[in-house]
């Protein structure tokens, strides 16, 4: 009998959370880009703006998935608008809610819209089922 399913917390990201970050990229894309997100962090993660996001996802002490984006508000005259350019979820963890989790988080905070890269929407897809 299985016992019940973790607590999942969605959180802004720490510096101790980038090894998993780094990690569950690499399970992906099969290559480690330490550099890349420890600029990421540095770019989207210390809090100094509430126009950047970069969540994680947590349960069992541990990194299950992230999501990383910002508000726009200027381009083209338009509304704020929240873009995500970077979403992914643990592989054994998927297909339980974790990326529609972080996308809700984003739509709580009051972005109405949110725009995706149009090659990245099969695999937004794919995370949010």
């Amino acid at each position: 009998m299985n016992g019940p399913a973790p607590a999942l917390v969605i959180r802004p990201v720490e510096a101790a959370d980038l090894g998993q970050v780094i990690a569950i990229d690499a399970e992906s894309t099969r290559i480690e880009k330490t550099d890349y997100w420890y600029e990421l962090f540095h770019r989207f993660g210390t809090g100094r703006t509430r126009q950047r996001l970069f969540l994680v996802a947590e349960a069992d002490n541990a990194i299950q998935g992230f999501v990383i984006g910002e508000v726009r508000d200027w381009e083209f005259g338009s509304p704020p608008c929240g873009w995500v350019f970077a979403i992914n979820v643990r592989p054994g963890a998927r297909l339980a809610g974790l990326g529609a989790a972080g996308i809700a988080l984003w739509c709580r905070a009051g972005l109405l819209t949110t725009m995706v890269v149009a090659g990245a929407a099969a695999a937004l897809a794919r995370l949010l089922v």
